[in-house]
């Protein structure tokens, strides 16, 4: 498969350094707060936090604060503490996420709940979600507040949303898409729109920077859920099938199990509660989602939602920051193939 994506507008491959190098300076203000705001007299806690934290993460969410700073000529600096709370809310959901889950692997690294334990990790996580309050009441906002602790509480829904979901092959595609929209593209959303927030910026600019995020947070979660079937754990930083053994019905699965014969869909309700989950099983459950043109679906519905995330910016001026969100869209995409 090509790595090109032509549906939306560009024939290369598409790379992350545009928006990196955009808050290149901006990003090492930012992590200056995350190093002292992870510190603590309990030497446990920078220990855990460090090894995620520290553990090669894109940082796309802050990213996307600073980067909408740039893009709508913001020249403060309340963002840096905030692109910093967003990254403690999300590195807090990845510490809960892997005990859950009982996760081997993050970020290609041993998941931290296999080193420290699950009680350590939870409290840890708790600590970073305690961190990020303490740095958006820093801020003063009440609005920033109000949409960063919605996110905090859309997220949680969407993880105890999936969790009940979890083994159901009978899960609808609209509850997959609330549950991707919930646990991933909030705080993609809310990352993208507190900048234009503390920069007070009318309301057209604030909702097309959340629809900007929004959009772009359910295409990275597609293209994710497609590749826990077609990758591999160096790609990753994770398990290739890990979702498969979890019983996580994605919308690959949905769709491969709707257009499947009377055998396959024997087979994934098996394979989802638990009773295949043998390498040779999740070979078949590939080449079911392959066969079935879900994969390829998937990435299209992918697609979709990176031009949505990429048409939101149609009101800003062009330049090198709407270059560089345009491209990180579209690097998002990318990843699959």
């Amino acid at each position: 498969m090509s790595a090109t994506i032509h549906h939306l507008g560009r024939d290369t491959v598409p790379s992350l350094e545009p928006i990196i190098s955009l808050v290149a300076s901006d990003m090492n203000q930012v992590n200056s707060v995350i190093l002292d705001r992870m510190q603590s007299e309990i030497p446990l806690i920078p220990e855990l936090a460090g090894h995620l934290i520290a553990g090669g993460g894109k940082r796309m969410r802050p990213m996307l604060t600073l980067a909408a700073a740039k893009l709508i000529g913001y020249p403060g600096d309340r963002h840096f503490k905030l692109a910093a709370a967003v990254e403690f809310i999300h590195t807090a959901t990845l510490l809960h996420d892997d005990v859950v889950d009982g996760s081997d692997l993050r970020r290609g690294k041993t998941a931290a709940n296999l080193i420290f334990g699950n009680p350590a990790t939870v409290l840890v996580g708790d600590f970073l979600f305690s961190r990020s309050f303490e740095l958006m009441v820093e801020d003063g906002s009440l609005k920033v507040l109000k949409i960063l602790s919605n996110a905090s509480a859309v997220i949680a829904e969407g993880e105890v949303n999936q969790l009940t979901a979890q083994r159901k092959i009978e899960t609808s595609e609209d509850r997959y898409l609330d549950i991707i929209g919930a646990k991933t593209a909030a705080l993609f959303a809310a990352a993208s729109r507190i900048s234009a927030v503390v920069a007070e910026c009318d309301d057209e600019i604030e909702l097309a920077l959340d629809s900007y995020g929004r959009n772009l947070g359910i295409a990275f979660q597609l293209v994710d859920d497609a590749i826990d079937y077609s990758s591999d754990r160096e790609t990753m930083g994770k398990d290739a099938g890990d979702d498969f053994r979890e019983g996580k019905v994605t919308l690959p699965v949905i769709l491969a199990y709707a257009r499947g014969s009377e055998e396959d869909r024997k087979f994934w309700k098996d394979a989802i509660i638990g009773h295949k989950s043998s390498d040779e099983d999740l070979a078949r459950a590939t080449d079911l989602i392959r066969s079935t043109e879900a994969m390829k679906d998937t990435m299209s519905r992918a697609r979709h939602y990176g031009q949505r995330s990429i048409d939101a910016l149609g009101i800003f001026p062009s330049g090198k920051a709407k270059d560089a969100m345009t491209e990180a869209v579209e690097f998002a995409i990318s990843r699959a193939y």
